[in-house]
Order: C-alpha cells, then sequence, then structure tokens
C-alpha cells in the first residue's frame, strides 16, 4: 500500500475528530502521522487521532510485524502536501525535491510566491533562472523551511568559557506520541 493509498484511507478516521490529515509516511518500521487544527494540536487531540489511526492500521497492515505509529503535529517546517497547503504558505520559505528524471534542479529552495490548482512559483537567489514554476505532479516532497535566526556565530564565539544554553522546549503546539504495534 503507498502513502498515498494509506493516506486515503486515514482521512475518513481523523475527520470526525476535527483535525487535518497534513501527511502519512511509511518507513521500515514506522508510520507516521501528521495532523493539525486552527489553534494546534494538544495531546488529548493525539491520543484520539492514535486510537482511530490504530483501527485503520490494523485493517490495512501497511507494515507486516512490529512497527512505531508516530502521531505528531507538523511542528515549525511544515509538510506541503496539497494544493491548500501550498496556498496558505504562500510568502513563506519552501524547500523542494522533485521526481527524478524532471527538467531543472531536484532540489529547490525558495519564497513561494503563488500557487494554484496546477502548481506553484518558486523566487529567490537560490532559485536557478530567479524563479521556477512547479507542477504538483514533479513534486516529491515539499516543506515549509523556519529561519531560525540570525547566522551562525564565527568559531571561537564564546568567551571566558562560559556559553548560553537555550532551552530544548518544543515549539507550541508541536505535540507527539509514539505506539509501538504488532500484528
Amino acid at each position: 500500500m503507498s502513502d498515498g493509498d494509506l493516506f486515503d484511507a486515514l482521512r475518513p478516521a481523523v475527520a470526525g475528530l476535527e483535525v487535518e490529515l497534513v501527511d502519512v509516511e511509511v518507513r521500515a518500521r514506522l508510520v507516521r502521522v501528521t495532523i493539525d487544527r486552527a489553534g494546534g494540536v494538544d495531546l488529548d487531540t493525539i491520543t484520539a487521532v492514535t486510537r482511530a489511526v490504530s483501527g485503520v492500521l490494523d485493517r490495512y497492515d501497511p507494515v507486516p510485524g512490529r512497527y512505531t505509529l508516530e502521531v505528531s503535529s507538523p511542528g515549525v517546517e511544515r509538510p506541503l502536501r496539497t494544493p491548500q497547503h501550498f496556498a496558505r504558505a504562500v510568502g513563506e520559505t519552501v524547500s523542494v525535491r522533485t521526481v527524478a528524471g524532471g527538467e531543472g534542479e531536484r532540489r529547490v529552495v525558495g519564497q513561494l510566491v503563488a500557487a494554484d490548482t496546477d502548481g506553484f512559483v518558486l523566487e529567490g537567489d537560490t532559485v536557478p533562472g530567479g524563479r521556477r514554476r512547479i507542477s504538483y505532479g514533479e513534486v516529491d516532497r515539499a516543506r515549509t523551511v523556519f529561519d531560525w535566526g540570525g547566522a551562525p556565530r564565527p568559531a571561537g564565539g564564546r568567551r571566558h568559557g562560559s556559553a548560553r544554553r537555550r532551552s530544548a522546549r518544543p515549539a507550541a503546539g508541536d505535540a507527539r506520541e509514539k505506539v509501538t504495534t504488532s500484528s
């Protein structure tokens, strides 16, 4: 079963929970389900979606044997899967990997300046030619890119052996739950 088929199978299971199914990814021993809603996702929502998704996965068994189910919010760097996702991200910096065999560079990062039902347009200094239109059929993976702030400090930037430590807390609304299951 492809990721797209599983996405279509899971969409009705989460629709009644007032969340948007953003992405479904199946890897060797992992099924990652990304959800979102206005105002963010809390742990109670993650738990409810995990239960709903588990029932569907039991029927389709996308990974033989043991696997981990991860249900989470998209966080600050959000995957872009549908034309609606691209339309909401207009104005943001986006990283795109196109399918093999297409024209132009496979990896492109630029500002998303337009999106319609057929594709989108990226612009910027790092976009070959300064501007590129990409159809949705050309996209292998796409996500927004969060600007983490200014340029990194040059080597030797610490003074007197002290360093500021930043909290490793997740961004607001970035909730996650993992469940391991076997069939």
